[in-house]
């Protein structure tokens, strides 16, 4: 794992530990190796789902398909999205899936500095893409989410972590 990798993983963990509680259920889209879920479990979070394109994630698919994929609509208290956001147009599934009240963690390349991210993948310092990042977004001009905070780091990466209105309809 590329050294900015690691550091940007322990940050994550971090960051979400600070505000999850034990009995928060917790999906996270995109769990790729599952670093996320065995340090939530460290920590005592039981109820952490993962979904991703490959197993062994409980969700094996597209987060777009999560209604064929069984993933149980407004269940979650968290749903976490970490460098997702960027690829493919989820904002409208993630949102379903957050129980009214529920949080979404996200993070994503700045989109004015994602030029700057493929120099320093190319220079092995981080995580190579998966795909393109053709859905980037400036998390200030997400809709239907109340934001809670919203960060950068350094100029590079944004963390949004926002929130699905208690009383909000689907």
């Amino acid at each position: 794992m590329p050294l900015l990798s690691d550091y940007a993983r322990a940050r994550k963990l971090r960051f979400l530990l600070d505000r999850v509680c034990p009995g928060d259920r917790v999906l996270e889209v995109g769990s790729g190796d599952g670093w996320l879920g065995r340090g939530l479990a460290r920590a005592g979070v039981a109820g952490y789902r993962a979904l991703d394109l490959k197993a062994p994630a409980d969700f094996v698919g597209d987060i777009r398909d999560w209604k064929r994929l069984g993933v149980p609509e407004a269940s979650f208290d968290f749903v976490v999205a970490l460098e997702v956001v960027e690829h493919v147009p989820c904002w409208d599934d993630l949102y379903a899936l957050l129980k009214p009240g529920g949080h979404l963690f996200a993070t994503s390349p700045a989109p004015r500095w994602d030029g700057l991210c493929a120099v320093l993948e190319g220079l092995g310092l981080s995580q190579r893409r998966t795909s393109p990042h053709d859905q980037l977004v400036d998390f200030r001009a997400v809709e239907r989410f109340e934001p809670v905070l919203i960060q950068r780091f350094g100029v590079l990466s944004q963390w949004g972590l926002f929130r699905r209105p208690a009383n909000a309809a689907r």
